[in-house]
C-alpha cells in the first residue's frame, strides 16, 4: 500500500511577517518555517495506517523553496519512509501546486492508494489544493475530516459541517482525505527518529521535471500590504459616582456611532 502525504511549509505563527521590496510576496529571508499544523494530522494518520499495515510505504511530498526542508525532515523523523521535494517559489497558486504534487506522485513510479493532506494551509487559507489534486487524479475525496477508518479498500470518513453536525462518507481506495484538527494527536519526533530521518531518501525535482510551467499559473499576487494599525483605545474615568451616568451614556454613544456594534 502506497500512502502519499502532501505537506506545506508555512511561517511560524509567532513570526513577524512583512512584504518584500516589490510587494509581490512576503520577505522570507528571516522567517522561521514549520510544517503546516493541519498537515501534521495528515502525517499522523498515515503513520497510524502504516502501523496497522506494516508493508505500507509513506511518502511525504512538498512543493516549495529548497532553502529549508524542515517540514519533510520532521515528517520522516515522525516515521515517514521517504520524501519528495519539488523545488519552486513559495508563492505559487493553488492550481500550480496541485499540478506539481500530481507530477511528483506520478514521477515516483508508485501507484497512490491513499493520499492525505491537511484541510488548508494557515498562511493563505485557500482550501483549494486537496480538491484540485483529487480532481486531477480522478479520485474521490473528502475534506475537513475528523474521523477515519480503513477497512480493506474502503475508507469511512467523518466530516464536520456547520452547526456541529457530522457527515459520514464511504469511499473506495484510491482516494484523498483532507484532515482537520481533532482527527488524531500528532506524535513528537523521537531522537532516534530524527537521526534516522537524515539517512532517509529525499528526491528533488524541478517544476519542469513534474510538468509545471509559468503557463499553469491561474493566480498572480501583487501589492502585499500589512493591515492598518489599530487606532489607540479610549479611556474613561468613572471613579466619581457623580460622573458615572454621563460616562456610561458617552460609552454607549460611541459603541453605537463609531464602533457600530450596538
Amino acid at each position: 500500500m502506497n500512502i502519499f502525504v502532501c505537506v506545506k511549509q508555512v511561517p511560524d505563527t509567532e513570526t513577524k511577517v512583512t512584504p518584500n521590496s516589490d510587494k509581490s510576496f512576503i520577505e522570507t529571508s528571516s522567517i522561521k518555517w514549520i510544517m503546516n499544523p493541519y498537515d501534521e494530522f495528515a502525517v499522523e494518520q498515515a503513520l497510524l495506517v502504516k502501523q496497522a499495515n506494516p508493508a505500507a510505504n509513506v511518502t511525504v511530498v512538498r512543493v516549495g523553496s529548497v532553502k529549508d526542508t524542515e517540514a519533510l525532515r520532521t515528517a520522516m523523523a515522525m516515521g515517514a519512509d521517504d520524501a519528495i521535494l519539488v523545488e519552486a517559489n513559495d508563492n505559487l497558486d493553488s492550481y500550480s501546486i496541485a499540478k506539481a504534487l500530481k507530477g511528483a506522485i506520478d514521477k515516483s513510479g508508485k501507484k497512490a492508494d491513499l493520499i492525505l493532506t491537511g484541510k488548508q494551509a494557515i498562511d493563505d487559507d485557500c482550501l483549494q489544493v486537496p480538491q484540485i489534486l483529487a480532481q486531477m487524479l480522478n479520485m474521490p475525496s473528502v475534506a475537513v475530516v475528523v474521523g477515519f477508518e480503513l477497512n480493506g479498500t474502503t475508507v469511512k470518513a467523518k466530516r464536520e459541517v456547520e452547526g456541529g453536525a457530522l457527515e459520514v462518507y464511504e469511499m473506495s481506495t484510491p482516494c484523498l482525505v483532507a484532515a482537520n484538527k481533532g482527527l488524531n494527536t500528532p506524535r513528537y519526533a523521537s531522537l532516534p527518529g530524527i537521526m534516522k530521518a537524515k539517512k532517509k531518501p529525499l528526491a528533488q525535482y524541478s517544476l519542469a521535471d513534474v510538468g509545471v510551467s509559468d503557463a499553469d499559473r491561474r493566480v498572480k499576487y501583487s501589492n502585499f500590504q500589512l493591515p492598518p494599525e489599530k487606532p489607540a483605545g479610549k479611556k474613561f474615568d468613572a471613579a466619581d459616582a457623580a460622573n458615572q451616568a454621563a460616562v456610561v451614556a458617552q460609552v454607549v454613544g460611541l459603541l453605537r456611532t463609531e464602533a457600530k456594534i450596538i
